[in-house]
């Protein structure tokens, strides 16, 4: 890996810890409602740079952040990895394989869903235990997942169409 590399993914995740932490500011009806604003950062960097450098500007994310709340190791942490490392994964098949026919939009979408089902069989193996409750959580769960990917993905549109407009402006 270049230094120039190194030097992109760095900043990648800062901006990705930054909405993290912005993220936490804002006041959720339910506590473990999250808006996954660094996933913006992900699709982002999945689209300029590939599937090695989203991947790792997740894990630093991911990593870092937990350390900053308090988390690191702890239930959260296992829920937000799980659904971190499938949603890249799944994001990366995606995109590398049919990368022509899913916009940014698309790719939130399906980082979003499987976001959310990574950490709904994290929750069933290692917390809840009753498949009741969790067919229960499962609709509600993928709902405001597929809302939120929807919002991420429009930003993730509005900057991409920024920063090809600003490199144009760069070429003249």
């Amino acid at each position: 890996m270049q230094q120039q590399d190194k030097y992109r993914i760095a900043l990648l995740a800062s901006y990705a810890l930054a909405l993290h932490g912005f993220e936490r500011m804002i006041p959720t009806p339910v506590p473990w409602l999250k808006f996954g604003f660094a996933n913006i950062i992900t699709v982002i960097t999945m689209i300029l740079y590939g599937f090695k450098a989203a991947l790792m500007v997740t894990l630093i994310r991911v990593m870092v952040g937990s350390f900053m709340i308090g988390t690191f190791l702890g239930p959260a942490f296992l829920l937000s990895l799980s659904g971190a490392l499938l949603s890249v994964l799944f994001m990366g098949l995606v995109y590398k394989t049919t990368s022509n026919l899913f916009s940014p939009l698309g790719l939130s979408l399906i980082g979003a869903f499987f976001h959310n089902l990574g950490q709904l069989i994290v929750s069933y193996v290692f917390f809840i235990r009753n498949i009741h409750s969790l067919l229960v959580l499962t609709p509600i769960i993928l709902l405001l997942g597929t809302v939120t990917g929807c919002i991420n993905g429009v930003f993730c549109l509005f900057v991409l169409e920024h920063l090809k407009k600003a490199a144009k402006e760069v070429q003249y």
